[in-house]
């Protein structure tokens, strides 16, 4: 089945996995019908552990867990799930490289609602920092279920990103995933974009206005960490200049990886993300997305001005 709604296919995921594996236990912080993980309560009461808004707590109950054989996935807002838990992630879990899967819902700032104390604008960056660990931002409902199950799958720790609202997919059911391994999801000749999540939807919305006059080749980046550096260089090697979009800051996120993955290339690039702020309240979603300026036009004038530029 379809979806196009991140949480929802990775709540479904979760509960496939539960059942082709006992060893699969979920913990939550008070969040199980935001998070989705109360769709595996619902089927397997007694390896689900509510620990309540203590996500420092649920962390290291975890890396117990962990110990014990059992493959532990652990939920919470992103915001909180990396930054509440980060001493304990760090210290317990990524140090002793420990089976511990961690799900960063309602991340960026999906939570139009609640504001900058919700909203997670640098969830990958403090991820990425940490050594031992796996980072994916997945573009779009069908390939989050893939990442879940790679993630099972991983023997270490694991950070996902999840959006909290709909958006189409851009990939199929029987799209390939494989970890560490970016695809073209539409071929181009003049500038690459690199980008993750929604920003992946922006970015075809952008080379389809540009038809005709920008060749962009759009590429999805769904594994963040680690970071397939020749992979970045072989789908750019016949651009003439790069662009990365993601919604995260623009500092520690896809696009100081895509640029230091590119640092010996000498390539143009431009980046679209937040401009080091933090996030704020609005009515929508879109409306957030329109004012920090991650949209098919801001991707379109990035194009535009590295297309006039001699390279």
């Amino acid at each position: 089945m379809s979806y196009t709604n991140q949480r929802i296919a990775y709540g479904n995921a979760l509960v496939q996995l539960g059942r082709e594996n006992r060893n699969i236990v979920a913990l939550e912080a008070d969040l199980g019908k935001s998070t989705m993980s109360h769709m595996f309560q619902q089927e397997f009461p007694d390896r689900y552990f509510e620990m309540g808004i203590a996500e420092q707590n649920m962390a290291s109950t975890a890396a117990g867990l962990s110990l014990t054989g059992k493959i532990p996935f652990i939920h919470s807002f992103a915001v909180f799930s990396t930054g509440r838990a980060f001493d304990q992630i760090r210290q317990t879990i990524s140090i002793g490289r420990l089976n511990v899967n961690i799900c960063g819902s309602s991340a960026g700032l999906s939570d139009f609602g609640d504001g900058s104390t919700h909203q997670s604008v640098e969830d990958i960056a403090i991820m990425r920092a940490i050594p031992n660990m796996t980072v994916f931002c997945p573009v779009d409902a069908n390939e989050t279920g893939k990442v879940v199950r790679a993630m099972a799958e991983i023997d270490g720790p694991c950070y996902i990103r999840i959006n909290r609202n709909d958006y189409e997919n851009v990939t199929s059911e029987d799209t390939p995933f494989q970890v560490g391994m970016p695809t073209v999801l539409k071929d181009g000749s003049d500038i690459a974009v690199f980008a993750i999540g929604i920003m992946a939807v922006k970015a075809l919305e952008a080379a389809k206005a540009l038809e005709g006059k920008i060749s962009l080749k759009v590429i999805n980046v769904s594994t963040i960490k680690p970071l397939n550096a020749q992979a970045i260089i072989d789908m750019a090697k016949d651009c003439k200049a790069v662009i990365t979009a993601e919604e995260h800051n623009i500092i520690g996120g896809l696009g100081s990886g895509i640029a230091q993955a590119l640092s010996k290339e000498c390539k143009p690039i431009e980046f679209i993300g937040i401009n080091d702020t933090f996030g704020c309240s609005a009515h929508s979603y879109d409306e957030l997305l329109d004012y920090f300026d991650l949209t098919p036009e801001s991707i379109i004038q990035a194009a535009q001005r590295l297309n006039k530029s001699k390279y």
